[in-house]
């Protein structure tokens, strides 16, 4: 879309009364703010660790999974220079089960940037934020403007799906983005940026749900372009997904009487630095006799023996299918290079990620 046809669009969905709608806004954010872990109270300045922590763990979680996992957090490491200290290996660990492990990952780059590059301050521009490790646009906005005021308005899903309603933006996703983001900044007001912010995300996430909205309830009802049409549920509009391929592997489950063999991943890429047990390649061509050639080498196993059914997982960019190879040894066997044995007992202390855990419930039959 070209940056004139958007503006007209702009101009059009915003009717003359619309300048009440950010007055509007606040009144009912503040009877209807919800209480959460990471927000600060009423007249209150939140506290820039709890945002930015808060919102690297909401990334692509919901909030009952996140609020657990903060407050865990936040007993281990109540500051950022607590946090900067602390060793990537127990940031992982505590991290372990909430997903997308980059984002762990660059939250403790980030807080060693912050400990070592600004003294353990959070820096006060939306620019600022922006040179620091795994904060990019959104992110800086949300906590520019939520915990420092600063006038910018952060897109999220929910906010996404109140302006592309309140607008009746035609426009698919990803492709509406920075249109959608130019209509939100009319929802500010001149003051309480972050107010403004996390009232659209309150909004979104109690009232402009993405299946039944409760429009009557809505305090920006009146002027709503797809409610007046009767078709707020099919916003906002989404071009098609694609599905990713289906990769297959084999995980291999090594017992030492009360102990597992497992190994820790490359730092880079998919599940980075995180434990797993020894496997094969995830491929969309893999077959048991090709994942079978990839077992570790492990002395006293001379047969491999498979479970019964698969174990599934699914990633952001492909679903997975794991065949499960059991094989016990003897006291004393030592480790293949690169590998460990951990007691099984201890399990919950390693960084296992989501389809690990998985793979060795089945393998262990637990």
């Amino acid at each position: 879309m070209t940056s004139s046809a958007a503006a007209k669009i702009k101009r059009q969905a915003v009717p003359a009364g619309s300048g009440s709608r950010p007055a509007l806004l606040l009144d009912w954010y503040d009877r209807h703010r919800r209480r959460l872990p990471w927000r600060a109270a009423a007249g209150e300045r939140a506290d820039p660790y709890r945002v930015w922590l808060s919102e690297i763990m909401l990334q692509q979680t919901g909030v009952k999974t996140v609020g657990p996992y903060f407050e865990k957090f936040l007993a281990r490491w109540p500051d950022v220079a607590a946090l900067g200290r602390a060793s990537l290996d127990d940031v992982l660990r505590m991290w372990a089960g909430l997903g997308y492990y980059s984002r762990a990952r660059n939250l403790h780059a980030c807080a060693v940037a912050v400990l070592r590059d600004h003294g353990g301050i959070f820096p006060d521009t939306e620019e600022g934020l922006r040179r620091l490790p795994g904060i990019g646009p959104y992110t800086a906005k949300a906590i520019a403007a939520i915990a420092f005021d600063i006038r910018t308005m952060p897109v999220d899903g929910n906010i996404e799906r109140v302006v592309s309603r309140l607008y009746a933006v035609e426009e698919p996703l990803p492709q509406a983005k920075p249109l959608i983001g130019e209509l939100a900044e009319t929802l500010l007001g001149e003051s309480r940026a972050g107010d403004s912010a996390q009232a659209l995300m309150d909004l979104g996430s109690s009232i402009c749900t993405p299946k039944k909205p409760a429009c009557a309830l809505c305090p920006l009802n009146d002027d709503c372009a797809a409610r007046l049409r009767g078709d707020q549920e099919t916003f906002p509009r989404k071009a098609p997904k694609k599905a990713g391929t289906l990769r297959h592997g084999a995980a291999f489950i090594v017992t030492r009487g009360d102990e597992l063999l497992v190994r820790t991943r490359a730092e880079k890429g998919l599940l980075g630095g995180m434990t797993e047990v020894p496997g094969s390649a995830w491929l969309a061509g893999q077959d048991d006799k090709m994942a079978l050639k990839q077992a570790p080498q492990v002395n006293g196993v001379t047969r491999w023996h498979r479970k019964t059914g698969v174990v599934t997982h699914v990633f952001t960019h492909f679903p997975l299918e794991l065949v499960i190879y059991t094989a016990d040894v003897a006291a004393r066997t030592r480790a293949p290079a690169g590998m460990r044995w951990v007691p099984i007992a201890t399990l919950a202390d390693e960084a296992l990620p989501n389809v690990m855990r998985k793979a060795i419930a089945h393998g262990l039959d637990i």
